[in-house]
């Protein structure tokens, strides 16, 4: 396992949409040891949430902390969420030295394959709820400095 630097914005490899994980290649040791190398850099980097972009590959891959553990989904889709919405701090492993606040839902639903291709459906409420909206714009070519209704230069509570 390795760490792989991270991508900083104004980098356009930011702004690219990333493709979906085939099933053929979901299964491959290359995609096993990138998963491996992402939670390995999202430690070192002090994140709770890394989505592969940002280390440089267009693919629909995250990693999110969760409350087992830092954990990787595959292909992941936001099926629903809730009416309410919440103030977000957030900060960004790709924009640092830059926190915001943005505008995010308080729960979401998400469907995704684990790194084993098993179909995963999950709520996620509070911080996860925050890390999956955030790093799936990622994977859609959006960083949260696009969303934030207010930005603040400066250390960051939370990198995302």
């Amino acid at each position: 396992m390795k760490h792989i630097p991270v991508v900083k914005h104004p980098n356009n490899i930011l702004r690219q949409e990333s493709v979906i994980i085939s099933d053929t290649d979901l299964q491959s040791p290359e995609l096993q040891q990138l998963i491996d190398d992402m939670m390995i850099s999202m430690k070192e980097e002090n994140g709770v949430g890394l989505a592969a972009p940002q280390i440089g590959k267009h693919i629909r891959l995250i990693i999110a902390e969760t409350p087992t553990g830092p954990a990787a989904f595959i292909n992941p889709k936001i099926i629903s969420v809730s009416d309410q919405i919440v103030d977000s701090e957030e900060g960004c492993l790709s924009v640092p030295g830059v926190f915001g606040l943005v505008k995010r839902h308080k729960s979401v639903k998400v469907k995704a394959k684990n790194r084993h291709g098993e179909p995963i459906r999950m709520k996620a409420t509070g911080l996860l709820s925050v890390i999956f909206q955030h790093e799936i714009d990622h994977l859609n070519g959006v960083l949260f400095i696009d969303k934030a209704f207010r930005i603040i230069e400066g250390e960051s509570t939370s990198a995302i």
